[in-house]
């Protein structure tokens, strides 16, 4: 029978040898193995050592994080245990002491927080990182002191210097007192000195309260330096100047300080059209947008139930329903799109700003213009629902510096979607001549191909027509209603005001070209048939028509 040789007879480089050349020997007497992989298996034993190699970075990374998140927790408990020494300087919110292990927070909850913010509203506000953010609307939603609370949030630190200002001394003496409140009880070694209207805190850290009754005030702050600056009620200013002009200051020499600009304000007041602007148009509420300056902006609505100590009682909320309609809807509803001294306070988008949709072919369409050249030519078109009798406004033309050819063109243009040519009205005074021998601007329109007859201009007549179409019918819906691709007839509904001199009219001072438009397409008098109604000789009792050229 032949030898079977053994592998470590065979291969006796794979086995444990001692120093005189024996094999190392196992327990059962056999020689034993060399750890590891045959030297021979060069690419399998860099495979595995790559391999390994990958798995211990990857569990290194795993241990660097959990290291980065140990020392970011140690470093936010370290501040909150800093802030709760008396010794240090700082406020302390729930938000801090929930870096606190549980055990400790169980112990400290409630003994350090000096301000319960609302849920909702007020507590996004005061964590807002936007560098400009408006917390406004109904009036009663504890704005002030979300006001006075937020630039405590750097009080702590030296180089932190803040201004909260309003438009008046009283109103001002009233955002004091909620400071003397409040601040000695986050900061107990802070003191108040009169005078200058500042606080000073231990830290080091200054507030400062102040004033802007005229727009000059502001070179009172010229050469100062601010990382936060608030304005409690902001419409009260009546331009943006002096804001754009604080922001100016807004600069700190410390980096762990972020720069902030914070208003509150309710709808209505003499800024209320620009603060409206640089808010509340540009982007839905609650959602951050970069402005026009650079700076991230953010609106943030406020209403009566977000303070639950006035909306529970319920007095407040009937206080405010006894106001007239235009400051009920401030105030009481937060709505910005209503102004003092409106004309039309029937106005509501809800039921008057519609989405664009496809228009039938066969219900008829009227335009109507208002010509300007020094102000802004208007040009409307509408349509009318021939199942409710409804005026839809569907396009707008708004633009100034433009001769009657170039507003004739441009009419052209716009309605190449039309189906077929769109009869008119115009302002009677286009026709008239101004010592020139060429055409009027009436006469330049008619060249171009556009059907315009002169305007019913009675003023009176025309705003009554105007408030009758704005009435709710018994089937919830108003006889006009405007594409939301119109902006300026929205506009103007919304804020055009009374005449100071006559009540029965609009202020003529104010933007009045768009309402102008509607009012002579008002009162044109637009019947409800169609093309092929026409066609046929079909008449209609709902309106008459009023110009035999044109048939409308």
């Amino acid at each position: 029978m032949d030898y079977e040789a053994k592998d470590w007879e065979l291969n006796p480089h794979l086995y444990l040898q001692d120093s005189e050349g024996n094999f190392v020997k196992n327990k059962d007497g056999t020689p034993r193995k060399k750890a590891g992989r045959p030297k021979t298996d060069t690419e399998k034993a860099i495979k595995s050592a790559r391999a390994t190699i990958s798995r211990k970075q990857r569990n290194i990374q795993k241990l660097e994080q959990k290291l980065n998140n140990a020392k970011s927790s140690f470093k936010k408990q370290k501040e909150t245990i800093e802030k709760l020494d008396n010794t240090k300087e700082g406020v302390v919110t729930e938000s801090d002491l929930d870096t606190l292990p549980k055990a400790v927070k169980e112990v400290l909850d409630n003994h350090h927080v000096f301000f319960h913010a609302n849920e909702g509203p007020q507590t996004d506000f005061l964590a807002a990182g936007e560098k400009d953010v408006l917390y406004g609307g109904a009036a009663g939603g504890d704005k002030s002191y979300a006001m006075i609370v937020d630039p405590l949030r750097y009080a702590h630190r030296s180089a932190h210097r803040a201004l909260i200002l309003r438009r008046s001394m009283p109103e001002l003496r009233e955002m004091i007192d909620k400071s003397r409140e409040l601040y000695p009880q986050a900061f107990p070694g802070a003191k108040f000195r009169e005078v200058e209207k500042l606080w000073n805190f231990p830290s080091g850290a200054k507030v400062e309260f102040g004033f802007l009754e005229r727009d000059a005030d502001v070179y009172r702050y010229q050469g100062q330096a601010y990382s936060w600056i608030g304005f409690d009620e902001i419409t009260h200013l009546p331009t943006e100047f002096s804001w754009n002009y604080l922001a100016s200051r807004l600069r700190t020499t410390d980096k762990e300080i972020q720069t902030y600009l914070r208003c509150t304000a309710n709808p209505g007041g003499v800024g209320s059209n620009w603060v409206k602007k640089r808010y509340i148009e540009p982007n839905e509420s609650n959602k951050s947008f970069l402005g026009k300056d650079g700076l991230t902006r953010k609106f943030i609505p406020a209403k009566l139930a977000d303070n639950p100590y006035l909306a529970e009682d319920g007095i407040y909320e009937q206080m405010l329903k006894s106001l007239p309609p235009i400051q009920r809807r401030q105030l009481l509803e937060g709505n910005w799109d209503v102004a003092e001294g409106a004309a039309f306070v029937e106005f509501s988008p809800e039921h008057h700003i519609i989405t664009p949709f496809e228009l039938p072919v066969h219900w008829e369409r009227v335009k109507a213009v208002d010509y300007g050249y020094a102000a802004e030519s208007c040009c409307l078109w509408g349509i009318m629902d021939i199942n409710d009798n409804t005026l839809i406004i569907y396009r707008e033309l708004y633009k100034k510096g433009l001769t009657g050819e170039e507003l004739g063109a441009i009419i052209t243009d716009m309605e190449t979607e039309d189906p077929f040519s769109v009869n008119g009205v115009l302002d009677t005074a286009a026709w008239a001549r101004t010592g020139t021998t060429g055409p009027t601007v009436g006469e330049s329109l008619i060249r171009a191909g556009h059907k315009l007859r002169r305007a019913d201009k009675n003023r009176i007549q025309g705003k009554i027509q105007i408030h009758e179409y704005l009435k709710i019918r018994e089937n919830g819906r108003p006889k006009l209603q405007i594409f939301n691709t119109c902006p300026n007839l929205i506009r103007e509904l919304q804020s055009i005001p009374l005449s100071k001199t006559n009540p029965e009219d609009v202020d003529t001072k104010a933007s009045d070209h768009a309402y102008d438009a509607l009012r002579y397409m008002i009162m044109s008098r637009p019947r409800m048939e169609s093309p092929l109604e026409r066609i046929r000789g079909l008449k209609r009792e709902m309106y008459r028509p009023v110009d035999s050229t044109f048939g409308y």
